[in-house]
């Protein structure tokens, strides 16, 4: 009796269900976890305490929408060899819509949520920092405004928004050019340098609303970047050759990339602000890259 003849069509069909369980599984690993990329460097200065950072913020919701992956990783200790002491002061109370006292108790839960301790977070409400879609704040206010907190804190480093402020809102565009107001007036000390300003990298559009696709073509260029890093020929290098080429340039750049977890969290912190969760906001939290990596350059 002869043995039944295998189908060629069964067979095909099997193997694109062993190809999409493999392409599956891939793309599953990528996003269950996080990744950085000299994120220490936001942590690390030459005093043996740890590192005071600052976040910086405009309205309340910024610090879930925008900064998470960075305040998660940060805050991560099995990532970190010495855990940074987390502050946040945001500018305003987020009042455009009459809502601030609703946002600034708000901002309080998602803060807490993301792992900010109570005594180390601010909320300032001001008339002259109030949420205005249609003016800058002035570079002074916010300097006379931040220079309490970095000095009574002790404060080494500033994160903020960068020149675009993420989304071109005045608002977050002030902060940056505030910030950098309050570096320039401070007095240089021996024992103690100024407070070093990183600005969150702003994305063209195209590149903001890539969603989960985002964590997994980062880790990608990450791992190609310390592949390439490794080459017998880069050993032989000085630190100023590696930090003028383009390739040490990118190695340097911050970067904080949330995996499921991360990202489930960031989300829990926004749904706190309960008060913004209209219908498109739904679409930013689902789609927007900042829920899931933060790229971060030293402002100059």
């Amino acid at each position: 009796m002869n043995p039944p003849k295998s189908n060629p069509l069964n067979m095909f069909a099997l193997e694109k269900q062993w190809l999409l369980l493999i392409v599956l599984s891939i793309v599953w690993s990528s996003l269950a976890g996080g990744a950085q990329n000299d994120l220490e460097g936001l942590a690390r200065t030459s005093a043996d305490e740890p590192t005071n950072i600052l976040l910086l913020t405009a309205h309340p919701d910024d610090e879930c929408m925008f900064f998470a992956p960075t305040i998660l990783a940060l805050l991560d200790t099995t990532a970190m060899l010495r855990r940074p002491k987390m502050h946040s002061l945001c500018l305003s109370v987020g009042n455009a819509d009459g809502l601030g006292e609703v946002r600034r108790h708000e901002l309080a839960r998602s803060l807490e949520v993301l792992g900010i301790e109570d005594g180390r977070r601010w909320v300032i409400d001001r008339p002259d920092l109030q949420d205005n879609f249609t003016a800058e704040w002035q570079p002074e206010v916010i300097s006379d405004v931040l220079r309490p907190y970095v000095l009574e804190h002790d404060i080494d480093i500033i994160l903020t928004f960068d020149e675009h402020g993420v989304s071109s809102h005045p608002n977050h565009v002030s902060l940056p050019k505030g910030a950098a107001h309050l570096l320039s007036t401070l007095p240089g000390a021996s024992t103690k340098p100024r407070p070093r300003l990183f600005s969150l990298i702003t994305v063209p559009l195209h590149e903001k609303y890539l969603g989960p696709v985002v964590p997994i073509s980062t880790k990608l260029a990450l791992s190609i970047a310390q592949l390439w890093h490794r080459r017998p020929r880069d050993a032989e290098k000085t630190d100023a050759e590696v930090a003028t080429t383009g390739t040490g340039t990118q190695a340097r750049v911050p970067v904080a990339v949330s995996g499921l977890a991360g990202y489930a969290r960031a989300l829990r912190a926004m749904m706190q602000h309960r008060s913004q969760l209209v219908w498109f906001r739904w679409l930013y939290v689902s789609f927007l890259r900042y829920m899931w990596v933060n790229e971060w350059v030293e402002y100059v």
